[in-house]
């Protein structure tokens, strides 16, 4: 049972329009990186960089720090950017940061409200809290992402890049689930939260792994080795695999390879997932379709991805179609849960 002034089906309506803004970033991320923006602001001011700058003197000081960068020195400066151009990728990645500012005011504040109306049902403080330490450090963890790409490097770690993607869209699963935990409350009027099923954990598992490698793939321009499907460069294994430093260092830092695995983990991970649609089909229909919808749509982008050269477009909605199957595979999980309590 839950107290009389909780208000869980309020709750559950903020944190997906809060579930809503982290899916924003995410796509606004993407394109943030496609475009190469992402070295452009080299200061982290949590406040004043809340504004862009407001002045040609401002401008052009945010431009010489940029052109104190690798990436700058080695890679844009011999292209001839100029201030127009760098004025396009500091809009990309003002915009995400400032995402990132809302995000966290639109989630800390009505929680805060909702705190001290005493309407968060019992068991979900902690939970909410965590999502919010888990918020807080998207930012720390940007901007330690970002730092990689400041000195020696003319491009961020894509360790850094991947671990930065991985926490948004574990948040974004998080929020998903709660939300879903808190409905089934005010319609049941049962404080019964969804347990994570083994068959879960393994669909979980068999899609992290993938995301990781998009992630990767994202980091290291490895979408841009191979231009056509299903063989890359008229080969089921790709020639140009560096071997000499070992399986691990090839695993964990070669563009063909990690290319190849993000290409063929995709059905493995096709595989988990009609299994889990299977599994809620008769139970909630809906999610079923969603994910079905979901994963068979990013299947689609990856493969037009691949075959128009990274086209922008398409590799921006393959990113944005992959936090949506996040998002369905939470909600497929969720269902498994419910339905084994």
């Amino acid at each position: 049972m839950t107290t009389p002034t909780a208000r869980p089906n309020a709750i559950a309506n903020w944190l997906l329009f809060v579930a809503a803004l982290v899916f924003a970033m995410v796509v606004v991320g993407g394109i943030t990186r496609l475009t190469e923006s992402g070295l452009s602001i080299t200061r982290w001011d949590l406040i004043r960089g809340t504004l862009p700058p407001m002045s040609d003197e401002s401008w052009q000081r945010a431009f010489d720090l940029y052109r104190a960068t690798p990436e700058y020195i080695e890679v844009n400066g011999p292209a001839g950017m100029d201030l127009a151009q760098y004025k396009f990728i500091f809009f990309w990645e003002w915009v995400h940061r400032l995402l990132g500012r809302l995000v966290g005011l639109a989630f800390a504040l009505p929680l805060a409200w909702f705190a001290l109306r005493r309407a968060i049902p019992s068991g979900y403080g902690w939970r909410l809290l965590a999502l919010l330490a888990l918020g807080a450090s998207q930012g720390a963890l940007g901007w330690y992402m970002v730092q990689s790409g400041l000195v020696d490097r003319t491009d961020v770690s894509h360790f850094r890049l991947s671990a930065h993607l991985l926490t948004a869209l574990f948040i974004l699963g998080g929020l998903v689930w709660t939300a879903l935990d808190l409905r089934q409350l005010a319609r049941t009027g049962e404080n019964r939260p969804a347990r994570l099923t083994g068959l879960s954990l393994a669909v979980a598992l068999v899609l992290f792994v993938q995301l990781l490698l998009g992630a990767w793939v994202a980091g290291l321009d490895a979408g841009y080795v191979s231009n056509t499907w299903p063989l890359m460069n008229d080969r089921l294994v790709p020639d140009g695999i560096d071997w000499g430093r070992g399986v691990l260092f090839a695993l964990t830092h070669d563009p063909y390879l990690i290319h190849f695995l993000h290409r063929w983990w995709a059905w493995v991970v096709v595989a988990a997932l009609v299994v889990l649609a299977r599994r809620v089909r008769t139970t909630e229909r809906k999610a079923s379709v969603a994910i079905h919808s979901a994963f068979g749509t990013q299947i689609i982008l990856g493969i037009a991805t691949v075959m128009t050269g990274m086209s922008i477009v398409l590799a921006v909605l393959h990113q944005a179609v992959g936090a949506i199957v996040v998002g369905a595979t939470a909600w497929g999980m969720h269902v498994t849960g419910r339905r084994e309590q």
